[in-house]
């Protein structure tokens, strides 16, 4: 149980220091302005803290900047995304370099987890 609240501790501060990439994301997930799809930031999942999640898709969205290319923090970070997609949730990583060339590759890789029209995704 302390676990918990450490980890939401954690988690408040990193919503309050938010990298300038994280907030321009952050503006266009809240508020279910993206398909009506209610995102959190900072969310604690098993243990874990990812930068974007949405329940309803059981997706997670990680904004790579250069801290992550860091042997240490890459290793952590493949077993994070181990862990919880052994839960069932799907992940989508998108670097900080790419969200600044195309801002737009947010909205097209969370479209590849909506299910589909016609019921079959």
């Amino acid at each position: 149980m302390r676990m918990t609240y450490k980890k939401r501790d954690f988690a408040r501060i990193l919503r309050q220091d938010q990298t300038t990439v994280e907030e321009r994301v952050w503006e266009l997930l809240r508020n279910n302005r993206f398909l009506g799809l209610k995102f959190r930031r900072q969310h604690v999942i098993e243990g874990f803290v990812v930068d974007f999640y949405c329940h309803e898709l059981k997706l997670a969205i990680e904004l790579d900047g250069a801290v992550h290319n860091r042997k240490m923090n890459k290793a952590y970070d493949d077993y994070r995304q181990t862990e919880l997609e052994a839960e069932g949730l799907s992940f989508i990583r998108i670097t900080n370099e790419e969200f600044e060339n195309d801002p737009e590759i947010l909205f097209r890789k969370i479209e590849q987890f909506l299910p589909s029209p016609l019921g079959r995704g």
